[in-house]
Parts: C-alpha cells; structure tokens; sequence
C-alpha cells in the first residue's frame, strides 16, 4: 500500500517540467541532481532510492517526492539537465579531427569514475521516463554535432548532400558498442580509428541522401 511519504510507482506521476528555476529552487534542484548522479554511480539502479537521495543531497524528503514523484522522474531530469548546457562539438579544422576529439570525449566520459554516464543509459532501459529523456537527449546532443557535418560540406571534404545524422551515428557507434555492450577496457586507439573510417567513407559518399527522383 502506497502511503503520502513512498515513491509512487512510474508513470503515476508526470514527470518534472524543463524549467531552468532560480535561486532557491535551482540550489535544492542542483542538490537532488548531484546525489542522484553520485548514488547511481556507486550503487547502481538497483540501489537508487528516493530516501538515499534526499538523505545525501540534505533536502527533505517530501521535498524530494512531491518535486520528483518517484525514481524515473529523478532521471529523467538528470538527463534533461545535461541539455541546459553549453557544450558544443570540438572544431579542429578537419572532418576526422572533428570526429575523433568527438569520440574521445565520449570514451573519456564513459570511462569516467564513477561510472555515472554509463548507469544512466543502463538505467534508461529500467525506467520509461528515462528513456523519454535519454532519447531527448541524444536528440540534443546530435542537433548539436550537426555543424560538425556542415562545416565538412563547406570545407569541400564532403559531397553537398551528405546526412549528418547517418554519419555522426556511424563515427560514434563503436565506442558504445565496445564499452557498453562488449565492456572493453579503453582503446586510445578506437577514438580516431572510428572517426577515420567514418571520414573516410562519407567522402566516398556513403552516407548521402538519396534523392527522390531516382531512389539513389
């Protein structure tokens, strides 16, 4: 039996709204987030509990429920507070040199201590309101990379209908690949290996767009 001080079950709830609140709000929000991202990176999904997070973030726990609701909804603004950044692609000059400073910012986060990136993305396949905000973010954080493609089409490295999309995926795919499904330790070579390769074939075209008119 659910009582007024227990987490409610997911999607009894919706889930918080992306405000970027001020002041006192923004210090308890800002409080709850870092004990959200230190409890999971030490304990995992399974030892993520309402009452642990308002216990190591000082806040109170009715606080933490009536603002969250329950595990999904602390997620879930974990995620979406990765997209009130500023963050933007590293800009090298160069496709591959694009890529590859890409990909070793995401192994360097992936292979960060405690392993907070990589719990989120377990987590987002445990929880529903994760994974709607995982996938906002990856939506986010692709837009962004975007410019990455575009100044390639302008420097000349890539035909004019190249899809971005289509090959951010395909530069950045083997980093997750190996160290989320496979669990490898580190390459420091995979960052610009992936990235070359990924380079190498949309120069040749192969990733782009296909035109309606002929179906290529």
């Amino acid at each position: 039996m659910i009582t007024p001080t227990d987490p409610e079950p997911e999607g009894t709830r919706p889930p918080p709204t992306r405000s970027r609140p001020g002041g006192r709000t923004a210090r308890i929000r800002a409080q709850v987030l870092d004990a959200v991202r230190a409890e999971l990176g030490e304990h995992g999904y399974d030892g993520l509990t309402m009452d642990a997070v308002a216990a190591r973030s000082g806040v109170h726990r009715t606080t933490v429920y009536r603002r969250w609701g329950d595990i999904g909804g602390l997620l879930a603004d974990v995620l979406d507070a990765a997209s009130d950044d500023d963050w933007q692609p590293p800009d090298t000059g160069s496709l591959e040199g694009d890529l590859a400073a890409l990909n070793q910012e995401i192994q360097t986060a992936m292979a960060a201590e405690p392993p907070i990136m990589a719990a989120l993305i377990a987590a987002s396949f445990r929880s529903e309101k994760a994974a709607h905000a995982q996938q906002r973010l990856w939506e986010d954080r692709y837009a962004r990379c975007e410019i990455v493609v575009s100044r390639a089409v302008r420097r000349g490295e890539l035909p004019p209908r190249t899809d971005a999309r289509r090959l951010l995926i395909a530069a950045t795919a083997p980093l997750y690949h190996q160290l989320v499904l496979l669990r490898t330790p580190p390459d420091p070579q995979l960052p610009g290996h992936a990235a070359r390769t990924a380079a190498l074939a949309a120069a040749a075209g192969a990733f782009a767009e296909s035109r309606p008119e002929d179906g290529t």
